[in-house]
């Protein structure tokens, strides 16, 4: 028995293996499909993803045979890795001086005829083989068959690079959920610590305006006082945007049952200032499956936006309800000022306040709607009324969950 040689990239060659961590892990059923696959084109009764380790070879998918690794001094596969280039084929093991007495030929799996792929990587490593086997010799094995299993070759070394993605990707995201989770524990500790040291100065300046009105009235104090007071007012609602925006978003998603039509009417009704407010629902009387809380709670910042920057004596509100086989759809629109076109492209950043002048408009709620509505799987889009009319125009979608 000749023992194979040691590629001269070999440390390279075990790194970029290595790379893959896909060593001694469980079955998957896209390498099992195609070793299944190898043997049935060259009609064998086994088949191998072998992957050569330092000490052995390693079977990824083992079709046919029940073994899960050999000693690399034994494995065909560890001569085939020094042929990058081309197939190695054993057209009768027992006539090749390399393999006649190897224990795997004299004994079991009693491999009589190989043909093995070398499975090379973008970095030029040749890592292991897709291989097929038989017990008995043969001299057919076409070019066809030859042809199919570099191809099946280049299927399990885009399996491992996919594989391999989704694992970097996998920690790429854990990595980005500790920082975000960091980074939200600190603002939402940085908005409550705040908290205290403005409730300290708006009652300071309430306390001054109303003990030293008499000595302040015919000065320009009382203007500054209000101007302290007015940015108080809007640090506060900051604040609470933001402690709102973080418990918000971050919320589990519950999918549950509900009317669309009762929902928003019961939404609208929460406000205080609703008395001249005319809701038109359109094919909104429709049971659907989404998490209500976020339902409502996009639904209410639309409906305060409507009520806060209203210009007319009564708010007009539109909602529509359309829905396919992937997705729910609505409208909605009402008849206020509207968004100018140039504010479109950074209306859904947050803290972007369009230049309103309102202490408590902070540019958090539309931030909300667009993160609540992407995290259910949907997209929200701002456009013009029909007919140029005045008002906001948003239709946005929420993904349809069979199964979670």
């Amino acid at each position: 028995m000749v023992k194979p040689e040691i590629p001269k990239n070999e440390q390279t060659r075990l790194e970029v293996l290595n790379s893959f961590n896909v060593l001694d892990t469980l079955e998957e059923k896209e390498y099992d499909a195609i070793t299944r696959i190898a043997a049935e084109i060259c009609d064998t009764p086994m088949a191998l993803v072998s992957l050569v380790d330092k000490d052995r070879q390693w079977f990824k998918s083992h079709h046919g045979i029940d073994a899960t690794e050999t000693p690399r001094e034994l494995a065909f596969c560890a001569h085939a890795i020094n042929s990058p280039d081309s197939l190695l084929i054993v057209n009768d093991a027992n006539k090749d001086d390399r393999f006649y007495d190897n224990p795997l030929v004299t004994g079991g799996p009693t491999v009589q005829f190989y043909a093995g792929a070398p499975l090379n990587t973008k970095e030029g490593a040749s890592i292991g083989t897709l291989c097929v086997i038989d017990t008995k010799p043969r001299q057919a094995f076409t070019e066809k068959q030859q042809a199919c299993l570099k191809d099946l070759a280049d299927q399990v070394i885009a399996q491992l690079e996919l594989r391999k993605q989704n694992i970097q990707q996998k920690l790429i995201n854990e990595e980005l959920r500790i920082k975000n989770d960091q980074l939200k524990h600190l603002s939402y500790r940085l908005a409550h610590d705040m908290k205290t040291p403005l409730l300290g100065i708006s009652s300071m300046v309430a306390f001054i305006n109303e003990d030293y009105d008499d000595l302040l009235k015919d000065t320009e104090i009382p203007s500054y006082l209000g101007t302290i007071d007015n940015r108080v007012e809007y640090m506060e609602a900051l604040i609470n945007g933001i402690i709102n925006y973080n418990s918000i978003t971050n919320a589990e998603i519950k999918l549950e049952k509900f009317n669309v039509t009762k929902e928003l009417q019961q939404v609208l009704h929460k406000h205080s200032d609703i008395h001249n407010v005319k809701l038109q629902l359109i094919n909104c009387d429709q049971i659907i499956n989404q998490s209500l809380n976020s339902f409502d709670q996009i639904f209410r910042d639309l409906f305060s936006n409507s009520l806060k920057f209203a210009n007319s004596p009564s708010t007009e509100i539109i909602v529509t309800f359309n829905e396919d086989q992937g997705f729910y759809y609505f409208t909605y629109e009402d008849n206020g000022p509207g968004i100018a076109e140039k504010y479109w492209k950074k209306v859904f950043g947050l803290f972007e306040k369009l230049g309103t002048d309102d202490a408590k408009d902070t540019g958090i709620g539309l931030t909300t709607i667009k993160t609540l509505i992407e995290k259910l799987g949907g997209q929200i889009r701002i456009n013009n009324r029909e007919n140029n009319k005045e008002g906001v125009f948003f239709s946005f979608s929420l993904a349809k969950f069979h199964a979670l």
